[in-house]
């Protein structure tokens, strides 16, 4: 290649200085995306922090929080070493970089279609953190795959060794993932840890690679290396790639591939992991694969799902009249499909089986309706009518097998739907007069009596559902934010008024007041006070009303020192005007207001004449010694009562607005409510049911307490089915290790 193709060979014109021999333009990339990574790794890390902690606010047992707790403190301890590993690894790839083949965490070419018995000697948490990394690797080169390409061009072309077989890119996702991986190994932390940490490392370095790599560019584009990119390919395969990057630029072919695939890497990533821990399971239990077994009719996709058909019926006992009457119900979906296929005619003496493909699926739904049918966060009704979908959902799957794989299934987001706007629901709801109920028993139905495989039904009905929450959220939004203000207010005045009473029975308690002056002070300057109190945020009046009562307080105590009583003459002249300004506002005895502030005015004569005689009492009256008093059994009680609650005073401590609990009654009924308003001033948690009315009102201690009875649950909130797959995932990890 010649100098008149457009490249010029930057190292034909090293600097002398430069280490290990790398043009200035290579070094000035190297310092500016080592130091760029290092920044965008320290967010990672704060974010791994915050949500360590989150996580330890919302455990569930003490084992569970120390468990959150020593990770937060490991990665604490040992952050800063990883940092430096990982930024002197990026300096060693562009001092020595690494040619560019398969991901460091791929199998050889000949092993990727590996068999169950190979899978099995795979470790859990390796397997994890392989499936995690390959999908963070394989989503960055999708959505950076422009800039990826034309920095790979530019740096071979500058490095000397490298050939179009054998190029370089010292920024290629698959090396600086390797590169945090192995910084990472000092972590003595469990893999639920480690994932949190691979997640935050993708969300905040992965992701944001894209101005470093247009950096590099920049430079090697400055510097006069293939300022006009266009690329050609030996093989057949990129070539169809090199024309497509004639035609559009990198960064469009880049922004369209990300568009495309970028989500679909993410989705896939949760379903690939449970195929390959099902694929372990069948080694484990010594199954044969089916196509390796001769004895055996592999029954097609298509065949299967036509002989579904006759099982998808509403139950005969119920019609059309309550599809959520009796309890869940639980089908044996293996037996079922046994009985299907004793149905189907023989091939030459072969027995009928489903291909592994399909029993996965099978399994998969199984596990997941076991789930929801166990799920307590769904209320009974919407858990009852959500099993009667078993067979529709089982044909949904073997009909798209993407229902696992992609989070934006019109199957798997109505789903999501319905579970999350009957979490309100209770027992004790009257189902016939709720339209919302009207409407989940509808589609249910509809489900049933229509869906013959056609997927578009699912997206129809989402869309009908999502149109009648709009209309009904919309009403619940409104009359629940009239009641979260009201009640703001009542709380707010409520607060106000114990503050003034409480405030005013202690500086009143302190030394005799003559009647006239408490009277103004807890009838009519309390008002003062109260509305001070309520409008402090606007007018800040709340510290100058309650200095008000303490100089007059002082101004009715004798004061015998010269410059007390010059204060006195100072002070009483505005503090009448204030008092009298006060009540007038407050319009507080206004026909008596002139012989009251008369006979205050007499009050404070008197108490200023009064030196010589407060003097003989203060001598004769001597303060008792204060006594430190002997913690009484209650005490005692009371203190150990308040440590218990510490563990569920953090859970009450961590719930949101919009949070859905649960609350049990002494009779044994139960009602749920949402959480629509903390009230900080006044430690009040206001509750309101679906239709945003208020059902209850508790302070911190008293929603612990009820936790601590077992009186409160916090329901969670997240998508049903993800929720489902988290724990298909979990039963499959622990089934698989005790194999």
């Amino acid at each position: 290649m010649n100098k008149q193709s457009g490249i010029h060979y930057l190292h034909e014109r090293k600097d002398a200085g430069s280490q290990n021999g790398l043009p200035s333009e290579v070094v000035r990339i190297r310092d500016t995306v080592s130091a760029g990574l290092g920044d965008l790794l320290q967010g990672a890390f704060d974010a791994v922090d915050d949500s360590l902690f989150e996580l330890a606010n919302n455990a569930r047992s003490n084992n569970e929080q120390n468990r959150y707790f020593e990770a937060m403190r490991e990665i604490r301890i040992k952050r800063k070493g990883i940092e430096k590993h990982f930024q002197g690894a990026v300096v060693k790839l562009f001092n020595h970089p690494s040619r560019i083949g398969a991901t460091p965490f791929s199998q050889p070419e000949g092993q990727q279609q590996s068999s169950a018995d190979s899978l099995s000697l795979v470790q859990n948490e390796e397997l994890e953190e392989q499936v995690a990394l390959n999908a963070m690797v394989s989503k960055s080169r999708a959505h950076f795959q422009g800039p990826l390409l034309q920095l790979q061009t530019r740096f071979s072309s500058v490095y000397p060794d490298a050939t179009d077989d054998a190029p370089v890119n010292p920024l290629a996702p698959e090396l600086l993932c390797a590169a945090f991986v192995e910084a990472a190994q000092v972590l003595e932390i469990q893999i639920r840890e480690r994932l949190i940490v691979l997640k935050q490392f993708d969300r905040y370095v992965v992701s944001n690679l894209g101005m470093l790599l247009d950096e590099a560019n920049r430079i090697l584009v400055q510097a006069g290396v293939i300022p006009n990119f266009r690329y050609h390919s030996k093989t057949s395969g990129s070539s169809t790639a090199a024309s497509a990057s004639t035609a559009r630029s990198p960064e469009s072919v880049g922004e369209q591939v990300a568009g495309d695939s970028a989500s679909q890497y993410e989705d896939e990533v949760l379903f690939e992991q449970i195929r390959q821990l099902l694929g372990r399971h069948r080694a484990a239990s010594g199954q044969m694969p089916r196509a390796a077994d001769p004895t055996i009719q592999v029954i097609g996709t298509s065949e299967l799902f036509q002989l579904m058909n006759q099982l998808q019926q509403p139950p005969r006992d119920l019609g059309h009249r309550n599809l959520s009457a009796g309890e869940p119900v639980v089908l044996d979906l293996h037996q079922v499909m046994e009985q299907l296929l004793s149905h189907t005619q023989p091939a030459e003496g072969k027995k009928p089986a489903l291909n592994e493909m399909d029993e996965d699926l099978i399994n998969l739904v199984s596990m997941l309706f076991e789930f929801i049918l166990d799920d307590y966060n769904l209320s009974a009704p919407i858990q009852v009518l959500i099993s009667r979908l078993q067979i529709p959902i089982l044909k949904v799957v073997i009909k798209d097998k993407s229902f696992f794989s992609k989070a934006t299934h019109p199957a798997r987001r109505l789903l999501n739907a319905l579970a999350k706007a009957g979490i309100g629901w209770s027992e004790s709801d009257e189902k016939s007069r709720d339209k919302l109920y009207e409407q989940i028993h509808n589609i249910v139905l509809r489900i049933l009596e229509e869906f013959e495989g056609d997927i578009s039904l699912f997206e129809q009905l989402g869309e009908e559902f999502d149109q009648f929450l709009a209309r009904e959220n919309r009403k619940a939004s409104l009359v629940e934010q009239r009641t979260r203000e009201s009640e703001r207010g009542r709380i707010k005045s409520r607060k106000a008024q114990e503050t003034v009473d409480k405030l005013l029975q202690e500086k009143l308690s302190h030394q005799p007041i003559p009647d006239t002056v408490r009277d103004i002070l807890t009838n009519g300057w309390s008002r003062v006070m109260f509305l001070a109190y309520l409008r402090n945020d606007v007018e800040n009046r709340w510290n100058s009303v309650v200095r008000v009562v303490d100089d007059l307080i002082w101004c009715l105590h004798p004061q015998q020192d010269d410059n007390d009583r010059d204060q006195w003459v100072r002070v009483v002249p505005g503090l009448l005007k204030s008092l009298r300004a006060g009540l007038e506002e407050v319009s507080y005895n206004s026909s008596k207001l002139d012989d009251m502030m008369g006979e205050l005015k007499h009050e404070l004569t008197e108490a200023f004449r009064a030196h010589a005689l407060a003097e003989a009492r203060g001598q004769s009256r001597e303060e008792p010694e204060a006594t430190e008093p002997e913690p009484s059994e209650t005490t005692q009680q009371a203190t150990q009562d308040d440590a218990a609650l510490a563990e569920h005073v953090t859970v009450i401590d961590g719930l949101t607005i919009g949070t859905w609990v649960e609350f049990g009654l002494v009779n044994g009924a139960r009602f749920r409510c949402k959480l629509t308003a903390i009230i900080e001033e006044a430690d009040s948690f206001v509750f309101v049911n679906r239709m945003g009315l208020k059902v209850v009102e508790k302070s911190r201690l008293d929603l612990a307490r009820e936790l601590q009875r077992g009186r409160l649950t916090v329901l969670e909130q997240g998508a049903l089915i993800d929720r489902a797959l988290d724990a298909v995932v979990g039963s499959l990890r622990g089934h698989t290790a005790q194999a």
